[in-house]
């Protein structure tokens, strides 16, 4: 007898758990490559562009995100508004700059300005895990086909480099941000107590993910979901992401 008795296989065709040799149960062995790291290349949509954070954002970052406007914005994020443009350039030359993570200025193909952020990180090469975090969107890019293409275009990133599992985490009382997670397709998995402490408070965390085989499927509802027939002249949806991705169920 193997170590590892036979498995049965899922819906997705892939095995499920098995027993080791001693009867206990065990998961699945791994047909896995393995990933690679992500690099900070320009990344090309129909709806929207990311490029590599610089200092050639700061400007329209700034003017996106930080005005007096957008404090309710920050409410969620572990810092504070940058009081001016100096303190813009201060913050994103120290994530530019930052090796664990890989950040994104958003530039919507209808203006060719940044309009805000996005970030890879907590990156787990070994385990192929990785995180869309620090995602600061000014208000002319929330709830826009720019917005949603972002996400899935650092989606196919993740899992072409051989990611197993992208991950979504937010503060349990940022509605908003938990709404987007379970449009974009992610799968709430739970909350973790206590987990942080920010800005003197506690937060609890709602933990959200895509898994690998997931992927492909819900990839095939945002290309329905970003196609140009799904929206009218003045850019609104014909067709829910929601219900484009459970037609495709």
């Amino acid at each position: 007898m193997t170590s590892e008795q036979e498995h049965g296989q899922d819906e997705h065709g892939r095995d499920g758990p098995g027993q080791s040799g001693h009867g206990q149960p065990v998961g699945a062995p791994l047909d896995w490559a393995g990933a690679t790291a992500v690099s900070p290349d320009v990344l090309e949509g129909r709806w929207v562009r990311l490029e590599p954070l610089s200092a050639d954002h700061v400007s329209d970052l700034h003017a996106a995100t930080a005005t007096p406007e957008e404090d309710a914005s920050w409410t969620y994020l572990p810092e504070e508004r940058p009081g001016d443009v100096a303190e813009t350039a201060r913050r994103v030359a120290a994530v530019a700059a930052d090796r664990a993570m890989v950040t994104w200025a958003v530039v919507p193909a209808s203006t060719g300005r940044a309009e805000g952020r996005m970030s890879l990180m907590r990156t787990d090469l070994p385990n192929g895990t990785t995180e869309i975090g620090w995602i600061l969107l000014g208000p002319a890019l929330r709830r826009t086909t720019a917005a949603t293409e972002a996400v899935a275009l650092l989606a196919d990133l993740v899992f072409a480099h051989g990611f197993r599992r992208l991950e979504w985490k937010c503060d349990s009382l940022n509605a908003p941000s938990r709404r987007a997670a379970a449009r974009l397709g992610f799968t709430h998995e739970g909350r973790f107590r206590q987990a942080v402490v920010t800005k003197g408070r506690n937060r609890d965390t709602d933990w959200f993910s895509i898994v690998d085989h997931e992927w492909p499927a819900l990839r095939a509802s945002y290309d329905a979901w970003l196609d140009p027939a799904n929206h009218d002249d003045e850019g609104r949806q014909r067709r829910g992401l929601e219900e484009l991705r459970g037609s495709r169920a």
